[in-house]
């Protein structure tokens, strides 16, 4: 789903992003609602970038990366973490483009976001490819998602990769290690 943000774009920068579990929900301009395995999942978008909450019976989960002032609490480049009988793996990146391989990206992703049955995206009105976006999918009982900001006055885009799933067990009941970085990728995207 693609919308138009009904709010001025700011001038913010990829670096004001901030990463945050547990907030309460934050006023949205846009959200989608999603069952995926066994879960709810709400896709929110933000005036100033995302939030995800998931729930089911095992409990909830929130993840806010957004442009929060007062924040102190910067964009980890990856995060492991144990939330109850879940594994929160988090993963950001920033992709810096020259203005036409920004177009070209911001294009694609929005194309690819705006025809994806669980996606979310919302352009802003300042400008044609400053847009936050969003895409959930289930996994073998996991859910994942992916979120695309962009900061086309810097010609950066801010890539973050999320799973939530039961703590795998290893030999013995030890968990097993994973590294946030290393999931696939999600299909299409």
């Amino acid at each position: 789903m693609l919308t138009t943000i009904d709010t001025a774009y700011t001038d913010t920068r990829a670096d004001d992003l901030a990463w945050a579990l547990g907030r309460e929900p934050l006023p949205a301009l846009a959200v989608l609602d999603l069952e995926l395995s066994g879960s709810k999942v709400q896709l929110r978008l933000l005036g100033a970038s995302h939030q995800v909450l998931l729930e089911d019976e095992r409990g909830t989960c929130s993840e806010t990366v957004a442009c929060i002032p007062g924040s102190s609490t910067p964009l980890p480049l990856g995060v492991a973490k144990r939330l109850g009988d879940w594994e929160y793996e988090f993963a950001a990146r920033v992709e810096t483009l020259s203005q036409r391989s920004f177009a070209g990206r911001a294009q694609e992703l929005l194309a690819l976001v705006a025809d994806h049955p669980q996606g979310l995206a919302g352009t802003f009105p300042g400008s044609p490819h400053a847009f936050t976006a969003m895409v959930a999918q289930s996994e073998e009982g996991q859910v994942r998602w992916r979120t695309w900001h962009a900061y086309p006055q810097e010609g950066r885009l801010v890539v973050t990769r999320t799973r939530v799933g039961v703590m795998p067990q290893g030999p013995q009941g030890a968990r097993s290690s994973r590294h946030p970085e290393h999931h696939p990728e999600p299909s299409a995207l």
